[in-house]
């Protein structure tokens, strides 16, 4: 049910979608209540999800992800009646969980144990270049975060061979400082004949955050691609699937 690293120390996770309830498009460990499953069974999954790592429900911060870059402080987000519009979270309270919800896009979960700090990130290609590591390690150092101190688990997202971007993608990761060319795997053209370069998210990412200190020793890539039959694909299924999570605790 549950992917792990032994990079972390904290109580953490990345789901996949075997394990749980659900129906149809979303069998079967659809854990989002926002993609159109049946709520009772999304309560269950979740029930059993969290249960299985030993977390209360009642823990857990969602956010209302944006594909942005906006990074929230977990107690902040957990007050709001509605879920906080951001894609990452901070927090030093060993009471939350963190949660990001995938389905192509890289969660990636951080700790810096010394510190007492842990973080999530919702890491598409939009976030990636709009640097939201760089700004989520920024709001861990306010709590007292040494980027030599963290520790950072990448899960499964959409590999390389699967990710197909136009030349206008490009341009931001490079307007954004990225060496673009060393996350670029292959070059193809589309029906129309257009440019498309197969993009590297996990690697332009583990780039990132070494460039900011954290030491590559403790970057762990579950080096999983979301297309494969285990995990929620939203390019695989068109849009019609469920959602997987991420989580981290203290």
């Amino acid at each position: 049910m549950w992917l792990t690293s032994e990079t972390l120390q904290s109580t953490h996770g990345f789901s996949g979608r075997e394990g749980g309830v659900s129906l149809g498009s979303y069998h079967s460990l659809n854990l989002s209540s926002r993609v159109g499953d049946n709520l009772d069974h999304v309560l269950e999954n979740r029930r059993l999800a969290l249960s299985s790592l030993g977390l209360d429900p009642n823990s857990v911060v969602l956010l209302r992800q944006i594909h942005s870059s906006f990074v929230v402080h977990a107690n902040e987000a957990k007050s709001q009646s509605e879920p906080y519009a951001a894609d990452a979270l901070v927090c030093q309270d060993k009471n939350l969980t963190l949660v990001i919800e995938t389905a192509d896009c890289y969660p990636v979960l951080l700790e810096d144990k010394k510190a007492g700090v842990i973080a999530a990130a919702h890491c598409g290609w939009r976030g990636t270049a709009a640097r939201i590591l760089e700004k989520t390690l920024s709001e861990m150092q306010q709590l007292g975060s040494d980027p030599k101190n963290i520790r950072v688990a990448i899960g499964p997202g959409i590999c390389a061979a699967q990710y197909p971007v136009r030349t206008d993608v490009l341009e931001q990761f490079l307007e954004a400082s990225f060496p673009i060319q060393h996350f670029i795997e292959e070059e193809t053209a589309s029906e129309s004949g257009s440019r498309l370069f197969h993009l590297d998210l996990a690697r332009a990412n583990t780039w990132l955050l070494e460039s900011l200190g954290v030491p590559s020793t403790q970057i762990w890539n579950a080096g999983l691609c979301s297309t494969q039959t285990e995990f929620f694909s939203y390019r695989r299924d068109h849009g019609q699937t469920g959602r997987m999570w991420a989580v981290i605790a203290q």
